[in-house]
């Protein structure tokens, strides 16, 4: 499909979405949005209120129980889900490039995780949505002479995603609960709000019904009045395991269900058979990706002794030879960090990771170039301990620990020995023994000699990374009731 230019939407955020149209927030207060590799202003958002999250929810409410979505066949909401991903596509060079000045992601990268991959899922949902059945038949065990069990949508669906990934991780809950027949409101987060409006623009021209796909921008305040509105059914959020846990308690007072995929620490188990060059090849990527701003990055790689020192060596030169640069350049493998905060963040971990005894093999510096911007050269650490900070607690940043394990069991024994669970792999010689080590990992999900999320299965952790499962017909069937009827 060809690629073609458009307008972007304003680069001043004033308006939610609601009711089909934009319409001027209440809300008063703004926040400047900086583009992180220049650090020079990219435009502002307004940050919604109570009364504007009040509309959109009511909105979202009317088109569910009184507009045709609520009425919709799975098949007429598999033709809306498929335009939405012609048109995502149509504009995937405007998006993929807000999305980069926005919070840093290289081009090439953004174009995959911010057009392609929604577009699949979207497309994805599409086709289970045409193979829903809503009613089954089933012969009663006691009295009566039959029952239908019916599965209706559970209602309106509030859909927090987070910054380092905005439309990838925004669509994997907007496409099931469409597919559901849920209606939405969107709160991205603040740093992406401009391609979270983009994104609402881009399902207006797809034809999503008015009422469908709300949005509101803003930040924390905004999405916490959200969560408590009485009119959402349900909840999906990808962010930090603290706001996780308010979120959660604010379900259970509630008695909504919640999808909270929280944070991680994931460890890569590399075992002394191991391929040694495809091993780094793919810890290269798997734990340097997006400049480590990635929930499953695997930032504890644990090796035997028979690669232990050839690991710490191979991913230092992997770590030297990223391309540090505007994000923007084709060349470009790692830009900069989202905010200068989170650039002191990962600077406070790895002034810890020294302080407690860890050796910094390379990075863990501010480059000298470029002179502008939150940029950050990747660091490797060795002689790691399992209990030093920067092995138990999420970094968010381009830093990755080699741990020693005397054995595979000890190597399991130090996977396991986290708050998180929400990845990991193992890198052997043998999958099916890799199988056999992933059986006895405590994540949610686990990979083989690399790790490819496949949108087709469940995605989601345990313990600190939270709960219930994106992706597969589990995630579709997480945005739908089941009703007994009794005949």
């Amino acid at each position: 499909m060809s690629r073609t230019a458009v307008p972007l939407p304003v680069r001043d955020l004033t308006q939610i979405h609601a009711d089909g149209t934009w319409k001027t927030a209440t809300g008063t207060e703004t926040v400047t949005l900086l583009d992180p590799a220049t650090e020079q202003p990219l435009g502002s958002t307004v940050l919604a209120g109570a009364a504007d999250v009040n509309a959109a929810v009511t909105s979202a409410r009317r088109a569910l129980d009184h507009g045709p979505w609520g009425r919709s066949t799975p098949a007429e909401r598999a033709d809306v889900l498929e335009r939405f991903a012609d048109a995502l596509e149509k504009h995937a060079d405007d998006m993929s490039r807000l999305v980069t000045r926005e919070m840093g992601m290289p081009l090439g990268f953004s174009l995959m995780n911010n057009v392609d991959a929604p577009a699949m899922v979207l497309r994805y949902y599409a086709g289970l949505s045409r193979g829903l059945e809503q009613e089954e038949t089933r012969v009663p065990v006691g009295p009566g002479s039959r029952t239908v069990v019916r599965r209706e949508p559970i209602g309106v669906a509030a859909v927090i995603p987070p910054w380092n990934y905005p439309v990838f991780l925004a669509i994997t809950k907007i496409a099931p609960a469409l597919a559901a027949g849920c209606t939405v409101v969107f709160k991205p987060s603040v740093e992406t709000s401009l391609s979270g409006a983009l994104l609402v623009r881009i399902a207006q021209e797809a034809g999503v019904p008015a009422g469908v796909f709300c949005f509101v921008p803003g930040g924390a305040a905004t999405g916490a009045e959200l969560v408590r509105h009485p009119g959402i059914d349900r909840v999906a959020f990808t962010g930090a395991t603290s706001t996780g846990r308010l979120i959660g308690a604010e379900c259970g007072e509630r008695l909504i269900p919640a999808n909270l995929e929280l944070g991680g620490k994931s460890a890569a188990i590399v075992l002394d058979d191991a391929d040694l060059e495809h091993t780094l090849q793919g810890l290269g990527f798997l734990s340097f990706l997006n400049t480590g701003q990635t929930c499953f990055a695997m930032t504890r790689v644990v090796a035997t002794p028979g690669h232990y020192d050839r690991i710490v060596d191979g991913l230092a030169e992997i770590a030297r030879q990223q391309v540090i640069g505007d994000p923007l350049a084709p060349a470009t493998t790692t830009g900069p960090l989202v905010s200068a905060r989170q650039r002191e963040t990962v600077e406070q971990y790895v002034a810890s990771g020294l302080a407690e005894g860890a050796r910094l093999v390379t990075g863990g510096r501010r480059p000298d170039t470029p002179a502008k911007g939150w940029f950050y050269e990747s660091a490797v650490f060795a002689e790691v301990g399992n209990g030093m900070r920067i092995a138990r607690e999420e970094i968010f940043g381009p830093v990755v620990c080699v741990l020693r394990a005397a054995d595979e069991d000890e190597a399991v024994a130090i996977a396991n020995d986290c708050p998180y669970g929400l990845a990991g792999t193992v890198w052997t010689a043998d999958p099916e023994h890799g199988l056999d080590i992933g059986r006895r990992v405590r994540t949610g999900t686990f990979g083989v000699n690399g790790y490819p999320p496949d949108i087709s299965a469940p995605w989601g952790g345990m313990k600190d990374s939270g709960g219930g499962r994106e992706y597969g017909p589990e995630g579709l069937e997480s945005y739908r009731v089941v009703k007994s009827l009794y005949i």
